[in-house]
């Protein structure tokens, strides 16, 4: 198995999936060196992050097509492009139209099954409409609290070929439910035959699941370049537990807990907001970076980068954790504060988030090298890419599970972070407590 996300948690929660059901797998960062290669030379899947998420479809045009022809280069019978289980996209953000199109040029298939939901994140598609939850409940994606505003690629459509449609002319078509638990060989034979490129795949419990994972497994040599979120992957590893080719795991694993722990987090999602209101009571001082900076000059971030060093070294001296944070949640005076910074500029606004991100994973940078701390968080899709970056880590490993997708992971790199331990979380993921569950080490509730 190979797979490209488009997106650093996103690609990190593929790793997860495949590493706790006993496959050895490997997360690069960028393409590696041959000798970083060689170190994980034992490994059945190997993964490729990006920040694809963020960029335009000429940015994709321009830079896709060397990555997914690395991973192609291993000749693993799927070559997967990871996308977020909340299909973040547009037509002129992080178009996942234009992914299939470039994707298809580098391994061509006969059709491109997609699998969009992943049930154990809550993430569920019935008859062709995604759902997602929240703590209060689940919402079809274009009545979703957060999704259906989302400051960048907000879903104002939960039918995700609808959705689609508006980034590609190529043809797709539907496998439903009624067909998963049915016959759904027989669906597919007929729009291979009606020459379809783009199949979209229900997904909403064991049954479906498994159903899903047989078929894309079982025609392989037509449906070799897939795309979707980690579904993919639970999808598939539901079907090789069936068939023998892997064991069921026990329980997941768990690392040992920590006293004190660095976050930084660029999300401004109520659930992440909540979160960080839930971390600030037990034991972790909230630190705001201002992010109206980053549509200024760099004299004024690099200024900013420091103050909050300073002010986090002066924290983790307290014997508690920094927690330094862009936004807590859409209605924080921040985000005012950073909207009315960015009209007033003339930077682009995807630079901006771009500089935030970059800013946050410089601070983590500075924290960790100053201090004995040697686990951390970040938190967003984006910053997590971008932060992530700055660290010099060229390698991932899951090691300590916590809610599906944001595993506690080992950084490999030739610098000082070599070692970390790391989650990634996506702004729209994770417990109330999750800053607190990663300090104690994650594993099994």
């Amino acid at each position: 198995m190979t797979w490209y996300g488009d997106d650093f948690t996103g690609a990190a929660a593929v790793m997860e999936v495949l590493a706790f059901a006993g496959l050895p797998t490997i997360l690069f960062t960028e393409i590696p060196s041959d000798s970083l290669r060689q170190r994980f030379s034992d490994v059945k899947a190997i993964g490729l992050a990006s920040t694809a998420r963020s960029k335009s479809p000429a940015w994709m045009r321009d830079n896709l097509a060397d990555p997914l022809a690395w991973l192609d280069s291993f000749n693993a019978p799927l070559l997967h492009y990871k996308i977020c289980s909340t299909f973040d996209s547009s037509p002129e953000i992080g178009a996942i139209g234009t992914a299939i199109e470039v994707g298809l040029t580098v391994r061509p298939a006969r059709a491109v099954p997609m699998i969009t939901a992943a049930p154990q994140m809550r993430r569920y598609q019935a008859f062709g409409n995604l759902f997602a939850g929240t703590f209060e409940g689940v919402h079809r994606l274009d009545r979703h609290p957060v999704m259906s505003r989302h400051p960048v690629t907000p879903m104002s459509e939960a039918n995700l070929l609808v959705h689609l449609a508006r980034q590609t002319v190529l043809p797709s078509a539907l496998i439903d439910l009624e067909a998963l638990w049915s016959d759904p060989q027989k669906v597919l034979n007929a729009a291979l035959a009606s020459r379809i490129k783009i199949l979209s795949i229900d997904s909403m419990e064991e049954r479906s699941e498994r159903a899903a994972g047989k078929l894309i497994w079982e025609n392989r040599d037509a449906l070799g370049f897939v795309v979707g979120s980690q579904g993919v992957e639970y999808a598939l590893v539901r079907h090789w537990i069936d068939r023998g080719l892997l064991t069921e795991q026990s329980e997941p694993p768990a690392l040992d807990p920590v006293s004190q722990i660095v976050g930084v987090s660029g999300s401004v999602s109520p659930m992440t907001a909540e979160q960080l209101a839930h971390a600030a009571k037990d034991g972790f001082e909230l630190i705001t970076f201002r992010g109206d900076l980053a549509c200024g000059e760099e004299s004024g971030l690099h200024q900013e980068i420091e103050r909050v060093v300073r002010l986090s070294q002066d924290v983790i001296a307290r014997g508690a954790s920094p927690l330094v944070c862009s936004a807590q949640g859409t209605d924080d005076p921040t985000v005012e504060a950073f909207h009315k910074a960015l009209a007033n500029s003339t930077i682009d606004r995807s630079i901006a988030n771009e500089r935030i991100g970059v800013s946050l994973g410089r601070v983590l940078d500075g924290i960790l090298k100053s201090t004995s701390i040697k686990r951390a968080i970040i938190s967003g899709g984006d910053t997590s890419g971008y932060g992530l970056q700055q660290l010099g880590i060229q390698a991932l490993q899951a090691k300590a599970a916590t809610i599906p997708g944001a595993s506690i992971c080992k950084g490999f790199g030739d610098g000082h972070h070599d070692g970390l331990e790391i989650a990634l979380k996506g702004g729209q993921m994770g417990t109330r407590d999750f800053f607190s569950w990663v300090r104690s080490g994650g594993g099994a509730r």
